[in-house]
């Protein structure tokens, strides 16, 4: 082998096989529409715990998408081995939130439509589903429902409880009941009539009523 054949070689080949007006275009509306993206997933977040790691990594995953996909369409032969490469990656973070797992997908199918240069599509498509999830994700339910904590020091105390409960809101159902020696303890799913929460107060000073706790319930979770 001559030093003129090195420079014939197949890689150098490769290094005009996508060119650099197709990257820089298509990484810059990979980083826009990502960020599009990361601004609709913060302004619809509901979780506990608002994670900005998470964020900025739908911003990154669209852009890498794109970057994977750009390869890929501009040779067969690294098409093939870029398969063989990402069949073997596993991903061991537990998504917590279900919604977490449509803004994976989104940014990661944003990323292979931009690279693949239907950017009509990319664009129209991320538009609409960012208004359909700023609509949704952010409607609210006519009647929010909330959960009472109850503790009461037996038997009669809680009938008496639960009659009281039944008088002031709209709706009471016994999501759990703990019963103990001297005690039974009650998780209440109840919905309000108005947003007067007087009622937990008359609710503690009932007799053998040992405490009377009311929490929001998002129905993600049981008391």
């Amino acid at each position: 082998m001559t030093f003129s054949d090195i420079f014939k070689s197949s890689f150098l080949e490769n290094v005009t096989g996508v060119s650099i007006l197709d990257m820089t275009l298509a990484l810059v509306l990979a980083f826009g529409l990502g960020l599009f993206i990361f601004l609709i997933y913060k302004k619809t977040f509901s979780g506990v715990m608002y994670s900005s790691s998470f964020a900025v990594t739908l911003v990154a995953l669209t852009m890498i998408t794109t970057l994977v996909i750009l390869a890929v369409t501009s040779n067969v032969v690294l098409s093939l081995g870029m398969v063989g490469a990402l069949s073997i990656v596993r991903f061991r973070t537990a998504i917590k939130e279900p919604l977490d797992i449509a803004f994976l997908f989104w940014s990661i199918a944003v990323g292979i439509v931009l690279a693949a240069g239907m950017i009509p599509l990319a664009v129209i498509g991320s538009v609409v589903i960012g208004l359909i999830l700023l609509v949704f994700v952010n409607r609210k339910p006519h009647v929010h429902p909330y959960i009472v904590v109850l503790q009461c020091d037996g038997s009669e105390s809680e009938r008496r409880a639960r009659a009281f409960l039944d008088s002031q809101v709209s709706r009471c159902a016994v999501k759990s009941k703990t019963a103990q020696k001297g005690g039974v303890e009650l998780d209440l799913e109840v919905r309000l009539k108005d947003d007067n929460t007087d009622f937990v107060n008359a609710l503690a000073d009932l007799d053998g009523v040992e405490s009377a706790v009311l929490v929001s319930y998002n129905g993600d979770y049981m008391g």
